[in-house]
Order: C-alpha cells, then sequence, then structure tokens
C-alpha cells in the first residue's frame, strides 16, 4: 500500500471514528413518565408541587367562607413565582402548572395575569376598529378578581465530593385582593439526593 492510499484509509477510519462518537439518540416518551437525568427542578417537579398545593389550598376554609358569602365562584389570578432558587428555574411553566390545576378542580375561576391582559386588552382595542359591529367585544368587561396568589421558589444546597443533597422549598399565599388578608400560606419541600 503506498503512501496516498495509506493516508486515505487513514482519514476514511478517523471519519468512521469521529461519526460515530457524535452519533444522537432520540426517543419519544410518555411526558406524563418521570425521568431524572441531572437532578435539578424539571418538569416533574413543577407538576407535582402545583398538584399538591392547589389540592390543599381547596380544601381549606377560605373556599366555602367565600361561597357561602358570596353565592358564587372565586375568581384568582396567579401573580407572580420569584425563583429565590441556585438554579434557573422557569416560573411561567410552574405558574401554568398551577392555573391548569386551579380551572380543573372546577371550583374557582382563573383570570389572566398582567403578562397576558395586556394582550388581550390590545386584541379588544384591535376589534373596535378592525372587526365587525356584531363580533366586536366590549371593552371594560373584564372579571375582577377576588384573590392573587404569588410565591416563592428557595433552594438549599448541601454537597461533598460527588454527593449531593438539594432541598427546593416552594412558599405560595393566597390574598384577598379588597382587604389584602392572607387566607392561605402552604409550602411544599422537595428534596433530592445526588450522586455523581
Amino acid at each position: 500500500m503506498n503512501l496516498t492510499k495509506r493516508f486515505t484509509f487513514a482519514v476514511a477510519i478517523l471519519s468512521l471514528i469521529i461519526v460515530g462518537s457524535c452519533s444522537r439518540s432520540v426517543t419519544r416518551v410518555d411526558p406524563n413518565q418521570t425521568i431524572d437525568i441531572s437532578g435539578r427542578w424539571n418538569d416533574t417537579d413543577s407538576r407535582q408541587v402545583s398538584k399538591d398545593m392547589i389540592s390543599d389550598v381547596m380544601s381549606r376554609p377560605w373556599l366555602p367562607n367565600f361561597e357561602n358569602s358570596k353565592n358564587k365562584k372565586p375568581v384568582v389570578i396567579v401573580g407572580g413565582v420569584i425563583n429565590k432558587s441556585h438554579e434557573h428555574i422557569e416560573a411561567e411553566t410552574f405558574i401554568k402548572d398551577i392555573e391548569r390545576e386551579f380551572i380543573n378542580s372546577g371550583k374557582v375561576r382563573v383570570v389572566e395575569n398582567d403578562q397576558f391582559r395586556e394582550q388581550l386588552r390590545a386584541e379588544q382595542q384591535s376589534q373596535q376598529t378592525n372587526a365587525s359591529e356584531e363580533t366586536q367585544k366590549r371593552i371594560a368587561q373584564e372579571l375582577g378578581a377576588d384573590f392573587i396568589m404569588f410565591g416563592t421558589i428557595n433552594s438549599t444546597v448541601d454537597e461533598l465530593k460527588k454527593e449531593k443533597l438539594v432541598n427546593y422549598k416552594i412558599n405560595l399565599e393566597l390574598a384577598d385582593l379588597e382587604t389584602t388578608e392572607k387566607v392561605w400560606i402552604g409550602d411544599k419541600e422537595i428534596k433530592k439526593y445526588i450522586k455523581n
């Protein structure tokens, strides 16, 4: 084998090795399946925490007290959830999980928070000049919220060499928008032991 053929053969082998080392496998999985790869906060944590905490808030006295005094379902707005943990957590995803659990309970009505409310108002305003009169949606007909929920996500980390213990603590509060009275405070913890 001359030098040129040897060089071509070596390049071919090297190319096969590089391609083989860069190959990636992608598998579709059930979105509800719990898969922990890094040990960080993930979609399963968000769903589980929102489910447990909304289940708790819906079982507390503020709800029947309001229903009995007002004879209607309370209107709730989910305000901000501030991430104070050590890692990036997409608060919007968590807020959507909370809103979904509220709505699916069938016991409260949920209105948009300020992030999306402005988009709705812009669309309503646009309809006043661009939509036919019979299909225009009236402005200033929004459903006023009775209660607002907000909270924080905190975490503590304890680690040594290849072991790590992460404790997430989620605090949520529900307050009466008219009186500012706190009618419910809840917390939920998730502890993860990670060994590399």
